[in-house]
């Protein structure tokens, strides 16, 4: 009787297909339409790996929308501003400072600039709405999170092809130094954030990670300053190559997990010491969080530290040189690892996870950043 039950449930249930509306598929068959488009108007450019990543794109960021709904609308508006931006240009860079949209929003320094005054604005209304139990606080403070992460992506859309209208032989995607890669690391801590918001439908964890992502901004700000980062420069000979495009990213995608993971964590230490007890959300759901962040930044991780391996065998010759860069990348795998082992075999959870978690950020940190100031190697290239 019971397998008979178990049986019917199992087939009453709907298929993942199944759940899938109307507006599901048109738009997955959209992102295949402008996939196929792309291939057509610039396969001839590519080579058969950058084509694959094309095509393959369009099923990997239909999953994402069909997954998280928000990204449905996301990926379009900024696709957009984008277009727009770049027919704004009309094929001729100085455009960029003659036309009043382009300097003043849609140019990607415009628009990346925007993006930072953005989250800190952000930053500030999560606290008041923390701090103040105020639900329009944190509504605002959820809306300039999403304005920052819109006005990023269509920043680093544009660059990107402003770099090919400096010439074709500096054209690449924006992820190979320190500004474009800080700039990556805001937007992405922030969109997984912005997912475990609604999926856990508080918004009282950003004010912990929107400091993170401020202080990122802070950084991003001393670094063009100090630094004319903002300015476009040609990929130097090692980071020529089409590994750039999935390597840099899958690497800050964990960069990214894991700092949200150690900025719950210090709202979790917080809590379970007494403080600010009744404003942030309980320490199950900011446990559930972390081990989740860490979860998903670990994967993303691994993958880049593969898919860097196979990069250094190409440029270098061998798959591990012991570079400085690689080595601490090694350690922060075998620090998250060590956590996701102590979790699942040993049910590692409470205070000592969150004061590993929080520590891991100081390890993570060094490894994005410390290496770069203090270490030389066959990574120089990103340094200070």
């Amino acid at each position: 009787m019971e397998l008979t039950q178990s049986s019917q449930t199992y087939t009453q249930a709907p298929g993942y297909f199944k759940r899938l509306t109307l507006l599901d598929w048109v738009f997955g068959l959209a992102l295949v339409a402008a996939s196929l488009f792309g291939l057509n108007r610039y396969g001839q450019y590519m080579d058969i790996y950058e084509q694959g990543i094309l095509l393959a794109a369009a099923p990997t960021f239909a999953a994402l929308g069909w997954h998280w709904k928000p990204a449905r609308w996301l990926m379009p508006l900024v696709a957009l501003l984008s277009l727009g931006a770049i027919a704004m240009y009309g094929g001729v860079l100085d455009n960029g400072t003659k036309k009043f949209w382009l300097r003043m929003m849609l140019s990607s320094q415009s628009a990346i600039l925007w993006m930072s005054m953005m989250f800190i604005l952000s930053t500030l209304f999560y606290w008041v709405g923390m701090l103040g139990r105020s639900t329009v606080a944190f509504s605002i403070g959820n809306k300039l999170c999403w304005a920052a992460v819109i006005l990023g992506l269509t920043g680093m859309m544009v660059r990107w092809y402003e770099s090919y209208l400096i010439g074709t032989d500096v054209g690449h995607i924006p992820v190979s130094n320190l500004y474009e890669v800080f700039v990556l690391f805001a937007l992405i801590t922030a969109m997984f954030y912005l997912y475990f918001e609604q999926r856990y439908a508080t918004s009282q964890m950003g004010a912990f990670v929107t400091l993170v992502i401020t202080a990122a901004i802070a950084f991003l700000f001393w670094y063009t300053n100090t630094r004319d980062a903002a300015e476009i420069q040609p990929l130097l000979p090692a980071l020529q190559s089409w590994w750039m495009k999935i390597h840099v990213p899958a690497n800050f995608i964990g960069y990214g997990n894991f700092s949200l993971a150690a900025m719950v964590a210090a709202a979790y230490l917080l809590k379970t010491s007494g403080y600010l007890v009744d404003r942030l959300p309980s320490a199950e759901v900011l446990d559930d969080v972390m081990y989740k962040a860490i979860s998903a930044g670990f994967a993303f991780f691994t993958i880049a530290t593969i898919l860097g391996a196979l990069w250094a065998a190409e440029a270098w010759g061998g798959y591990w040189s012991w570079d400085p860069k690689e080595t601490w990348a090694l350690i922060v795998w075998l620090n998250y690892a060590a956590w996701l082992h102590m979790r699942l075999m040993t049910g590692l959870r409470g205070r000592p996870a969150a004061w590993w978690a929080l520590v891991g950020l100081l390890v993570t940190t060094f490894a994005f950043l410390g290496v770069n100031m203090f270490l030389s190697g066959l990574h120089s290239y990103g340094k200070l």
